[in-house]
């Protein structure tokens, strides 16, 4: 069984993975799944970038803003839930398209990972958050790189919950999450992935996306949504996009410092992202800057990938 053809439309931040992915969805009568970790909370649609209702052009959408911000949601959690969603786009006749940037959850999908049964131990989460909140967060992740250096390579400094998640996973199981990853994969595929990735041979057209992006979000109400989430704890606190701005929000310095700063780390993210994402010899490279129609170019590939599956 070769499982349920699904597309993945992955790339960096402001590519325009959501753009192809609304184009493809309406030439092949596709529904789209996110797959990013940030557009899953409620109450953060600028920052996530959550596409909006003129962005999804009716095409369904289905994992965005369903959590509260103050809750956790793992990649066993989302897989679960990216898996009953493409398995009941299938049945209604209809090809999944899941786009987003977090590498994890498009892993999870595409390698159709089983995760073990998650284990948490309170006491022993409190230790390690007290433990990062002393050495800071360079240090903790320089530990873990003698640990886990795959899974630490991965990771940002200001990933305060991933990195403690992989200290807790150790010392709980005595296992890497790099470990468990590889001994979770299934023998039977669940789907049958089509992994198609945006970039562009000039990175500075990428920035220069980015930094356009970052100057309509403020336009949009970003100050007024990253005030709001200064007040909370929580999975989506550390967002890229909330947390930049702080600094301006509590008069440490200037509304132009920081926007200057949230740019600088989305770019950084982005490079992170493609780091990742390169890596994957699977995925089929498009280029926005060369290809004079991304839409039909990304067709092409479906169309191809569909009809392997009848021959």
């Amino acid at each position: 069984m070769s499982g349920v053809k699904t597309v993945l439309i992955v790339g960096p931040t402001a590519s325009g993975k959501t753009a192809l992915s609304v184009e493809l969805a309406k030439k092949t009568g596709g529904e789209i799944v996110s797959a990013d970790s940030m557009q899953i909370y409620k109450g953060m649609p600028i920052a996530s970038a959550v596409p909006t209702e003129e962005e999804r052009q009716n095409i369904p959408h289905h994992l965005l803003e369903f959590l509260d911000p103050q809750e956790e949601y793992s990649v066993a959690q989302y897989a679960s839930a990216a898996r009953a969603c493409i398995l009941e786009i299938a049945e209604r006749g209809h090809l999944p398209i899941v786009v987003g940037g977090t590498g994890l959850y498009i892993n999870a999908l595409a390698d159709n990972l089983v995760f073990p049964q998650e284990e948490t131990d309170k006491a022993l989460r409190k230790s390690l958050e007290n433990r990062f909140d002393t050495l800071g967060a360079e240090a903790m992740l320089a530990e873990l790189a003698t640990i886990d250096p795959e899974t630490a390579a991965r990771l940002h400094p200001g990933d305060k919950r991933r990195i403690i998640r992989a200290f807790e996973v150790y010392t709980l199981t005595g296992k890497t999450i790099t470990k468990q990853n590889e001994c979770s994969r299934q023998g039977e595929r669940a789907i049958d992935p089509l992994l198609i990735g945006i970039t562009f041979h000039d990175r500075q057209r990428l920035y220069e996306r980015i930094n356009l992006r970052v100057d309509e979000m403020l336009e949009n109400g970003l100050l007024t949504e990253a005030q709001a989430a200064r007040r909370k704890t929580g999975g989506a606190v550390q967002a890229i996009g909330h947390k930049e701005l702080f600094g301006f929000l509590e008069g440490t310095c200037s509304l132009e410092q920081a926007t200057e700063h949230l740019k600088q780390q989305t770019r950084r993210y982005a490079k992170r992202q493609l780091t990742w994402f390169r890596k994957d010899e699977r995925i089929h490279w498009l280029y926005a800057d060369e290809e004079s129609d991304l839409a039909e170019a990304a067709y092409r590939l479906v169309m191809t990938f569909q009809e392997e599956a009848v021959k």
